[in-house]
């Protein structure tokens, strides 16, 4: 495995009881016994769930930090990508049982790469008309719907269409923040599995067992922090690993209840791989991704893109309180 190679694969708890007694025979008739413990109160129970009316366009501010540093047959080389992006949720449907219909859309991106032994390049969609080499791709999928999900309430996707050509999909791509099927409390956990295909380095390949395990760890002011894990069950090596190691992001999500739509996330990566590539082999990898709703009317036109017949595609990860008025790994849908 080459340098090249490498690159080119790698983006309260607080209880406070007060006894008043107003009447000392009320008081007195009620006092308890001594000793006794008070029974714990209720916990609050929240259901989650997006709440999206036809028309509603959601826009996200996504920004992208990347660094890869790796050595192989005694040579290190390190390159680093950034990219700040404008994403577009716009829900083109309702259904009566509560799924909605969503067309993602990048508005605009501003993409920086740096690799080794090259020059920075770099590619403002809102500035070059012309993009330059290597940019091509990203160009053509701006302004145009990347894909069209049917999703449920609880943010399964039901279905996907890729309407873009040239930008691959992840079957585990985190295109929607997964909810819990069932009302939660504070510390409760749900899980979202996938199976992820991989090449082993004998040659063929393997199904991997994985999933990201969500914790709702807060809920302030109707906002919910929601803590997510993407966990590895399988066993794996080192090999593995490094195909793996863009979807190991930890980080939290801001879901607002009320409205019923991610306000906000981060997630990060930081991960240090020996061996990946022969026994002297190492890698590091970083990255931070953060997202947040944008406050603002939309001022997205939607062009149509040339007609072809779609192909699996990675777009942009979609992840939303408004109703009105996403990068390389490449681009988050």
């Amino acid at each position: 495995m080459n340098h090249r190679r490498v690159f080119r694969r790698y983006p309260v708890r607080a209880i406070l009881l007060v006894l008043v007694a107003a009447v000392p025979l009320i008081a007195e008739e009620h006092s308890p016994v001594e000793g006794a413990i008070p029974a714990p109160p209720n916990p609050t129970t929240y259901e989650l769930r997006y709440k999206l009316a036809t028309g509603d366009v959601l826009r996200y501010e996504v920004t992208h930090r990347a660094s890869i540093r790796s050595t192989i047959d005694e040579t290190t080389q390190a390159a680093q990508t950034r990219t700040d992006s404008v994403k577009v949720w716009k829900v083109t449907d309702v259904l009566p049982n509560g799924e909605m219909e969503v067309m993602n859309v990048v508005e605009r991106v501003h993409m920086v790469n740096q690799l080794p032994d090259r020059e920075p390049t770099e590619y403002d969609s809102q500035r070059d008309k012309t993009p330059p080499p290597g940019y091509e791709d990203a160009a053509r999928a701006i302004g145009v719907p990347l894909s069209v999900l049917r999703i449920a309430p609880n943010g399964k996707v039901l279905r996907r269409q890729v309407k873009t050509q040239k930008l691959s999909v992840e079957e585990d791509s985190a295109v929607v923040v997964r909810l819990p099927d069932k009302p939660v409390t504070v510390g409760e956990t749900w899980d979202d599995p996938f199976e992820v295909k991989v090449t082993l380095e004998s040659g063929g390949t393997k199904r991997i067992q994985t999933r990201r395990h969500h914790q709702l760890a807060d809920v302030t002011n109707g906002i919910a922090t929601i803590e997510v894990k993407y966990q590895i069950l399988s066993p794996i090596d080192a090999h593995i690993e490094s195909q793996l190691v863009q979807r190991l992001m930890d980080g939290e999500v801001k879901f607002d209840i009320d409205a019923g739509r991610v306000v906000g996330q981060q997630m990060d990566i930081d991960k240090r791989i020996l061996g990946f590539a022969g026994p002297t082999s190492s890698m590091h990898y970083v990255v931070r991704m953060e997202e947040k709703l944008v406050d603002a009317e939309p001022k997205v036109t939607v062009r149509t893109p040339a007609s072809s017949p779609p192909r699996n595609n990675r777009s942009y990860r979609s992840s939303s309180r408004q109703r009105a008025p996403q990068r390389t790994r490449g681009y988050r849908r």
